[in-house]
């Protein structure tokens, strides 16, 4: 009997939160540090990540360290589900405000921007980039738009923790190019040429 995505979720979330603070630091500062030399080796110069909720990895030193390496750091802003996300303009220090699903999001003053690289948040994810989200369907909408018009890496941010065996995948699903964690940049490519 097959595992659903929702009892694959909650059981990753749980492995997730239970990651100790000193590896969640960690992490931070190591993000922070291979992000730029990620953004760096992709000659980008829009760069979409994220602000991190509950118990996800912390990407403020990420955008931080990409702002002050003079990227484009762009967050995101949701729409109803299953509908792309609107990615913004934004430093720290700018105003946030409560977007529709609770979420601090840029504010609508800010410019629009096009990512040339996203750090996307997940809940879990296989070595073939497959990643299980919160249900939304943003990022797979996202990522098919973006993929569509304008191609550029997609990051998955994780604890090793998330890794699951095999993700259930589904038609509209986006594989992620690499995963980074607290232990390895996975290039999600190698797994396809098995």
């Amino acid at each position: 009997m097959q595992i659903s995505k929702s009892e694959l979720r909650k059981a990753a979330l749980a492995r997730r939160k239970a990651v100790p603070p000193e590896v969640r630091q960690a992490f931070a500062e190591k993000l922070a540090i291979e992000g730029v030399k990620i953004a760096r080796r992709a000659l980008v110069k829009n760069v979409a990540a994220f602000l991190p909720i509950g118990s996800e990895p912390d990407t403020r030193m990420l955008l931080a360290a990409l702002d002050y390496h003079q990227f484009n750091t762009l967050l995101p802003v949701t729409q109803e589900p299953g509908v792309p996300l609107v990615f913004r303009r934004w430093r720290e220090g700018q105003l946030l405000i409560d977007g529709p699903m609770g979420l601090r999001e840029p504010s609508v003053r800010l410019p629009e921007g096009v990512p040339d690289l996203t750090f996307v948040p997940l809940a879990a994810f296989d070595r073939r980039g497959y990643r299980i989200g919160y249900g939304g369907g943003h990022y797979d909408a996202t990522l098919a738009a973006l993929r569509m018009s304008h191609p550029g890496p997609a990051i998955g941010i994780a604890f090793s923790v998330q890794e699951i065996e095999r993700v259930p995948e589904e038609d509209h699903d986006q594989p992620l190019d690499f995963v980074i964690t607290e232990n390895e940049l996975i290039d999600c490519s190698l797994a396809w040429a098995k």
